[in-house]
């Protein structure tokens, strides 16, 4: 279970940190790179003790796949970027596939 909590706090800063990548503007604004870094890096520590209990495989799919997600919602709210429907629908199979990873699995290690 400790372990899926720092695959939770992995997949916030990943999303926290992939938010501020426009601000950096192309890594030309130093203090939202510096801030992306930072936080890139706690994510990535984060999934680092993850996978010490969950196969990689298992932790990255979750990883990218919730972060998919949150992204999107996050590039809606703060950039007004919309989704068009396949944009949609293939993010519901992706929401879809992670759940059947979490409840189907037996390698997800629960």
């Amino acid at each position: 279970m400790k372990s899926y909590l720092y695959l939770l706090m992995a997949i916030c800063f990943e999303v926290a940190a992939t938010s501020t990548l426009p601000k950096t503007e192309g890594f030309t604004k130093w203090k939202p790179s510096i801030i992306f870094f930072l936080l890139f890096f706690v994510a990535l520590f984060a999934l680092n003790k993850a996978i010490k209990t969950i196969p990689i495989g298992i932790a990255y799919a979750i990883w990218a796949g919730i972060g998919i997600v949150l992204i999107s919602g996050a590039g809606f709210v703060l950039y007004k970027q919309k989704l068009d429907t396949p944009a949609i629908i293939g993010i519901l199979f992706i929401i879809i596939g992670v759940v059947i990873i979490n409840l189907f699995s037996k390698t997800a290690g629960h």
